[in-house]
């Protein structure tokens, strides 16, 4: 056991802690870049090994204060730097456990209390048609890192996924005696479904319309009718009130309970559809029905449907499939949904029990009122980019109402909830601004705290006698004075040697140059002389 508390009180350990600490973060910084945020939280972040290298962290420092005895005047600066670390850490625990942020989206002239929660939760419903159990909540983060995932930091984060235990899950409750079992079957982040062509496959059509300003492609099941925009569309299946694309003899018809057009693109040539008629449907021909404009640019063919997750600059919804079990009955159900968003309940029974089952924002409840006066939005002159964006806002609570203008950088504090200017949606007719909303004022304090004695010890450090710095400026003292001794004693030693020197031997500089004195006559003879240049010029020296 000794040896035990010898080892976590050691700055051995502090070392390797560091080393460990900051190659995770610089992973998890990769793994964030190459697949999202909730990734990286969920591998790393979050996951329980990560923070027990920080409870570890917490352990050493606190043992270090009572083994080195740092609870001295002269080890302050020592003891500031540790007492610094612990209450980071410990912010930082604060701000995981205890404090939530979120968004609230409000539209001008509402006045709402509820916020939406930044994490996605499993909302389990459950009631026999006379009553209902409390509704079950459960925070879960999912790694989007697939198996077919490659190079480091796909590796890296497969081994911190599974050293988590992976995104699997259960929740095993009961209602009237009656046992209820969910459990984890899939996850796809941002999933779309793309068609996969398989002769072993069912029969598709493509269609691809424009309905609500954007393109989007659909594949339309043989014998299934889906709804595309309020418009019903039907393949091989004949529904009342519905566009039926019909096979006939291995050709196409169409049959609509509405009069439109449709312009062959090869041609450009325009053509009516009648009503309630079966006409020719031709591929590659741009149809339109009231809203709503559609084209089948290929053939029917085999294929099958599969899930995956769509390029990270599309904002799509999270898929999360899961897997409920009551009796002997069961049923896979996909729920859609992300964080910031409240999704769509997915109703159905088993066992006698009836189910409503969510994936996606927690709504929660702020002890004080919000409305949104006017939202304010400046563009730069001849164009449409956001110069600045505003919310001029009043807060109605029990004790005081006041108004308050909230822009980037300019936030409101109250009741130890924090707003900022997050984003906005401006239709034209519509203005609705979105509040990032966060409420971590213990955990913030803590943490500012922490820093602030992270910069005082720093400074501390520099003057404190006894530490490390004290010593090196003790050693770099005695090596400055050394070295002016030693330069005084060159100097001396120069000294002697240049007074010692025997002067009888300089030579008379005025007896030299009177020895090899030329007289004026042979001078001027010299000068006489005729020389030629380098350009073969002759003339006098």
């Amino acid at each position: 056991m000794k040896k035990i508390f010898n080892f976590l009180f050691s700055t051995r350990l502090t070392g390797i802690l560091f080393i460990v600490f900051a190659a995770t973060m610089g992973i998890a910084t990769f793994i964030e870049n190459d697949f999202g945020t909730q990734t990286a939280m969920a591998v790393v972040y979050h996951a329980w090994w990560f923070e027990m290298i920080m409870v570890i962290f917490m352990i050493n420092f606190i043992g270090n204060i009572s083994k080195y005895r740092l609870l001295r005047k002269e080890k302050i600066s020592v003891l500031t730097f540790h007492l610094a670390f612990i209450l980071i850490i410990l912010g930082a625990g604060i701000t995981r456990y205890i404090s939530f942020e979120g968004i609230m989206p409000i539209f001008e002239g509402e006045t709402t209390n509820t916020m939406l929660s930044d994490k996605a939760y499993l909302k389990l419903h459950i009631d026999d048609g006379k009553e209902q159990k409390n509704p079950i909540y459960k925070e879960y983060l999912f790694s989007s890192i697939s198996d077919q995932d490659a190079g480091f930091t796909a590796g890296a984060g497969k081994f911190f996924n599974l050293l988590r235990g992976g995104n699997d899950f259960k929740i095993s409750t009961d209602f009237k005696g009656k046992p209820v079992e969910v459990a984890y079957v899939n996850y796809v982040s941002n999933a779309f479904e793309k068609f996969i062509p398989d002769e072993n496959g069912k029969t598709y059509l493509k269609i691809v319309e424009t309905g609500g300003g954007g393109r989007h492609d659909h594949f339309l099941l043989r014998g299934e009718v889906i709804s595309l925009h309020n418009f019903l569309f039907a393949f091989d299946k004949p529904t009342e009130g519905a566009v039926n694309i019909i096979t006939e003899n291995d050709t196409l018809k169409i049959k609509t309970p509405f009069e439109g057009t449709y312009m062959i693109m090869t041609t450009q040539e325009q053509r009516k559809v009648a009503k309630d008629s079966v006409q020719d449907f031709h591929l590659r021909s741009l149809y339109q029905f009231g809203g709503i404009r559609f084209v089948a640019p290929d053939a029917p063919q085999q294929g099958r449907m599969e899930l995956v997750s769509a390029d990270k600059n599309q904002h799509l919804n999270d898929l999360l499939e899961v897997k409920v079990r009551s009796g002997n009955e069961e049923k896979i159900v996909q729920l859609y949904g992300n964080s910031n968003q409240v999704s769509r309940p997915e109703s159905f029974s088993l066992n006698g029990l009836n189910f409503r089952l969510s994936y996606g924002a927690k709504q929660m409840t702020l002890p004080f009122s919000v409305k949104l006066r006017d939202f304010q939005l400046d563009r730069y002159p001849g164009s449409m980019s956001p110069k600045s964006y505003a919310s001029e806002i009043t807060v109605i609570d029990k004790d005081k109402t006041f108004d308050y203008r909230i822009f980037m950088n300019h936030v409101l504090d109250y009741k130890g909830y924090r707003f900022f200017q997050s984003s906005y949606n401006d239709t034209g007719e519509v203005e609705q601004t979105f509040l990032s909303v966060n409420h971590d004022k213990l955990g913030t304090w803590t943490t500012y705290i922490g820093y602030g004695l992270l910069f005082l010890g720093l400074i501390l450090i520099l003057f404190e006698k006894k530490t490390r710095f004290g010593t090196l400026r003790k050693m770099l003292k005695k090596i400055k004075e050394k070295k002016a001794r030693l330069t005084i004693l060159i100097f001396l030693i120069g000294l002697g040697a240049f007074s010692q020197e025997n002067h009888q031997n300089n030579i008379d500089i005025d007896s030299l140059l009177q020895s090899t004195k030329v007289s004026k006559e042979h001078a001027r003879n010299f000068g006489s002389l005729v020389i030629q240049d380098e350009g073969g010029r002759m003339k006098p020296v």
